[in-house]
């Protein structure tokens, strides 16, 4: 394979593990998108456009080849000791989940009450619990897949029903933004399965806008909360005024 060859697989698989899209890229890079697909397709961009995309992507041309070479297969789910880990600590969870969100060195800095040494601690840290690769002093790659999901019943999903669901819920929900809806009825299998794959097409377009959005500066973003949730349930005050089916014979 020629040299040009491999430094396009890797950019390709970066963007792949970032679930970052051409247009994406190209929006950030200032050019068209048909001219990220042409640079993309046959290799022939310039040093100056590979030194653009590699400032991006916050590697450098060593980083990116190695990356591609060794990489790991992105992880879609962490243990229970990592989850554990970072529910023990808060400012290391605060940490993850603003990597998760694309979140940059000097952003999570300028924002948050971490000095730069603590930073860099917290960075270390998840590196050695592998859901990052750090490179000090700045650099950042999320080592979590696209499709990546907390576990379920995991130390976070815990944390998140008891710790975060009563303050989210404790709200009234009257911005001019916000949004509540809860609904009820009696459904088929069929119409059951019809909106848990629109709920999957809203998750889908709600991290496509994020990681679209994560371009823009930080005073043009704020941050947004969606719950989206639905299983098979009834409030049990109603269920103990149902009547007892009868036993069959």
């Amino acid at each position: 394979m020629s040299a040009s060859a491999i430094l396009v697989q890797a950019i390709r698989g970066e963007l792949r593990h970032r679930g970052m899209t051409y247009r994406e890229l190209a929006a950030r890079l200032g050019v068209s998108e048909p001219t990220i697909k042409r640079d993309l397709s046959r290799g022939g961009f310039s040093l100056q456009r590979l030194d653009g995309i590699c400032e991006l992507l916050g590697l450098s041309l060593e980083d990116l080849i190695r990356n591609e070479r060794s990489a790991p297969a992105a992880v879609t789910e962490l243990s229970r000791k990592q989850e554990s880990a970072l529910v023990a600590d808060p400012k290391l969870l605060l940490t993850t989940y603003l990597i998760l969100n694309n979140w940059r060195f000097d952003e999570i800095r300028a924002t948050f009450r971490v000095d730069e040494n603590e930073l860099v601690s917290l960075l270390l840290k998840l590196d050695a619990l592998e859901i990052i690769d750090y490179r000090p002093p700045t650099r950042i790659r999320k080592l979590t897949a696209r499709n990546f999901s907390w576990r379920k019943d995991g130390p976070v999903h815990r944390y998140f029903v008891a710790r975060v669901l009563p303050e989210f819920f404790d709200e009234s929900f009257g911005g001019a933004s916000d949004a509540f809806h809860f609904v009820g009825a009696t459904l088929s299998e069929g119409s059951r399965l019809r909106l848990q794959a629109s709920m999957a097409r809203l998750i889908e377009e709600f991290e496509q806008l994020a990681r679209a959005d994560a371009r823009l500066p930080l005073s043009a973003r704020d941050g947004c909360g969606a719950l989206i949730a639905f299983r098979r349930w009834e409030f049990s005050e109603f269920t103990h005024l149902r009547r007892r089916r009868a036993s069959p014979d």
